[in-house]
C-alpha cells in the first residue's frame, strides 16, 4: 500500500484525470473531493462491495433465468424465436 500524507487542499493524482484532494480534516474523519473521468465508477468502500456482491448474485442467478424462460416457451406462453413458423 502506498501511504501519502496530505494536509487540506493538497491532492494526489492517480493515472491521467484521477485527482484525490482533502477538503477538511476533523476529528472523526477527513472529507475528500474526487475528480474522475465520467466513465469512471467512484464508490465509497461499502457501496461497491453491495454492488460486486448484488452482481455476483445476479449473474449467478442467469441459469435459473433460462431455465424460467425454457418452461414458458414450452408452455407456450412466450413465443419461441427460433421457430420459423410466425
Amino acid at each position: 500500500m502506498l501511504v501519502f500524507t496530505r494536509k487540506r487542499n493538497e491532492a494526489i493524482v492517480i493515472g491521467d484525470g484521477i485527482e484525490v484532494r482533502v477538503l477538511r480534516v476533523g476529528r472523526d474523519g477527513v472529507r475528500l473531493g474526487v475528480v474522475a473521468p465520467a466513465n469512471v465508477a467512484v464508490h465509497r468502500r461499502e457501496v461497491y462491495e453491495q454492488v460486486r456482491q448484488e452482481n455476483c448474485a445476479a449473474a449467478g442467478s442467469v441459469s435459473g433465468g433460462v431455465q424460467l424462460a425454457r418452461r414458458l416457451r414450452e408452455s407456450g406462453k412466450v413465443a419461441d424465436p427460433d421457430r420459423e413458423d410466425r
